[in-house]
């Protein structure tokens, strides 16, 4: 087939467009797991599905994350985040998870930008702690043992993000009974966040909570933080939207 010769300019043209267009920063998801779905009013409406929750490595290795059947395991190294495709405002969280190493750590945030720092590798937001229950142990230093609470959910800002504990533990929010479970036991999150106000409940009891969170909408982030965790029925359901919505209109 001939071609003349002011074709090949064209198509040169053409390649080079499609190389420009291509953001060398540009994420895709790489891991289905969960569900959601959106809650336009109280009720969802008849028609409504779940919808499959999208997660986007951001800087993890592609080995971090994997699944085996219903359940997504987390190797834990690097330290870094994996985060959700969407961003949300308004939202009720269920997540269940269990620690496989003593005293493993990790967590969810937030309302979070997912951009993490380059020294710690972790991004801004309200994390929500998940710490196996010999951290305190492990983490004793001058012979002073961490607070107990602290592995039971402690809720804290991150990256700048300023919140009002509810039972304070310097700037951060102790949950107010020890209900986690060790290792090798899964542990039940449910995490409700409305218009900066986050309630955890730890296996089936409200323990704690913030208010006037500086941030009210972003990422969900699920943080690798140096062992191996596994997370099992990621649900999310959207609530309708609140005042953040209303500052960025």
């Amino acid at each position: 087939m001939k071609y003349s010769q002011n074709v090949f300019p064209v198509l040169i043209g053409l390649v080079l467009l499609m190389f420009i267009s291509i953001d060398s920063k540009s994420q895709t998801p790489v891991i289905k797991f969960g569900e959601a779905v959106i809650l336009r009013d109280i009720t969802p409406a008849p028609h409504s599905k779940n919808i499959p929750l999208k997660w986007i490595n951001v800087n993890t290795d592609e080995t971090t994350w994997s699944k085996h059947k219903k359940i997504l395991i987390c190797s834990g190294k690097p330290i870094g985040v994996m985060r959700s495709e969407k961003q949300y405002e308004n939202f009720i969280l269920h997540i269940e998870w269990k620690h496989i190493e003593p005293g493993g750590n990790s967590g969810v945030f937030v309302w979070s930008g997912a951009d993490p720092a380059e020294e710690s590798r972790l991004p801004d937001g309200v994390e929500v702690q998940m710490l196996e229950l010999d951290w305190v142990k492990i983490n004793t230093k001058d012979g002073v043992v961490p607070p107990e609470a602290y592995v039971h959910g402690e809720l804290f800002g991150v990256g700048g993000v300023k919140t009002v504990p509810d039972n304070p533990r310097g700037t951060r929010s102790k949950s107010v009974e020890n209900r986690c479970l060790g290792r090798g036991n899964w542990n039940i999150y449910d995490v409700i966040c409305v218009d900066g106000v986050i309630k955890l409940s730890v296996n089936g009891k409200f323990v704690n909570g913030i208010s006037q969170s500086s941030k009210s909408k972003g990422y969900l982030c699920l943080e690798s933080e140096g062992a191996e965790i596994h997370f099992r029925n990621i649900k999310l359901v959207e609530l309708p939207s609140g005042k953040a919505s209303k500052q960025n209109k």
